[in-house]
């Protein structure tokens, strides 16, 4: 049942999703037709203020400059002025010139118009920008290689709203995720642009995992100097580089093995988790949870959390005390600070049910 209310809830949210991007799209298409827009206000008015001079020129004069405005408007769309048919050869020619402007002007833009907005995904790029623009609180995945990809289908498992940057438009895994309604941005994530695109300033944390240290750490630098409040998770291979940037800029560097990327994931929702090491062929790490008011465990006991998650509660720490080894009946409160040791799979779902 709770798998198919988060499904449900998730399909409702992908179609207002869709909804709200399909109008920040039209309005950035509306955007681009300005020029025609003018072009034709131009027509019509200076028209107007031409037809106006002419009919004062040759004894057949309109009421006003706004009803000269007013004629030229209505013989464009092919409606009767209200007014007689003009004597004069000149005046008599706004009749039939004015109509052929009308008519190649409008539709050449509504032929325009109506391709790009009836073919969005011709239009990529635009599209997946616009749909990225209506997220908030989301998590930037820069590179869809093996890791990134597992940790875009972890995530989006567990309802988080991604975006996603990657330069390589023919790698395998682009299309497979664009299926799954998460936007991709096909550009170059060192570019701030690329960034812009995927919407960083409403972001709340960014995972760099692609295979090129220095690159990730580019990003990360530019990500945190455009939000400076991001969460930046990024995938180091050399360990003692790891540490430096932990202790520097406080970001979250995690090993890149293809099998960490729940705790990739694990660690873009707020956990402080550690690499995980492998013990009789099963992968632990340990990670720092605080207990959230709304956590499906406030209010449960250790033993409860153990059983129901199959963690192990390793130090609860309540009211500034901390308790090593807690007991089965010891009580979780909200504010609690847990530190539990899992499996990726396990404690990902843990943080999920502590949002």
């Amino acid at each position: 049942m709770p798998k198919t209310r988060h499904a449900k809830s998730g399909s409702r949210r992908h179609r207002w999703q869709h909804l709200r991007a399909s109008l920040r799209d039209t309005t950035i298409l509306l955007s681009e037709f300005r020029s025609a827009l003018l072009w034709f206000s131009f027509a019509i008015l200076g028209g107007g203020a031409l037809f106006y001079f002419l009919s004062n020129l040759f004894n057949e004069p309109v009421g006003s400059l706004t009803e000269a405005i007013y004629i030229v408007l209505t013989i464009t769309f092919l409606q009767p002025p209200n007014r007689d048919f003009p004597q004069n050869l000149v005046l008599q020619s706004f009749h039939f010139i004015m109509p052929l402007v009308g008519v190649v002007m409008l539709a050449q833009g509504l032929a325009d118009f109506g391709s790009l907005i009836f073919n969005r995904r011709t239009r990529n790029k635009e599209w997946e920008m616009a749909v990225a623009s209506t997220l908030n609180k989301h998590v930037i995945l820069v590179g869809l290689g093996h890791l990134g990809y597992r940790v875009a289908l972890k995530l989006h498992e567990t309802g988080e709203q991604i975006s996603v940057v990657e330069f390589n438009a023919n790698i395998d895994t682009l299309s497979a995720v664009r299926e799954l309604g998460i936007p991709v941005i096909h550009d170059d994530a060192t570019r701030p642009a690329a960034l812009e695109a995927a919407n960083i300033k409403d972001a709340r944390t960014i995972i760099l995992a692609s295979q090129n240290d220095a690159m990730n750490l580019q990003i990360a630098l530019k990500a945190r100097s455009m939000n400076k409040n991001i969460k930046v998770v990024i995938r180091i291979f050399d360990e003692d580089f790891a540490h430096a940037l932990q202790e520097q800029f406080g970001f979250i560097a995690l090993s890149a093995t293809e099998m960490a990327a729940p705790v990739f994931a694990a660690a873009a929702t707020g956990t402080d988790v550690t690499n995980p090491i492998s013990i009789e062929g099963q992968l632990l790490s340990l990670a720092r949870i605080v207990t959230s008011d709304n956590a499906a465990f406030v209010n449960k006991t250790v033993g409860y959390l153990e059983d129901h998650y199959h963690l192990s509660i390793v130090l609860i720490r309540h009211d500034h005390q901390s308790e090593m080894h807690p007991t089965d009946n010891s009580p979780i409160h909200a504010g609690d600070t847990l530190a539990v040791l899992g499996g990726p799979d396990e404690l990902h779902r843990l943080v999920h049910d502590n949002e």
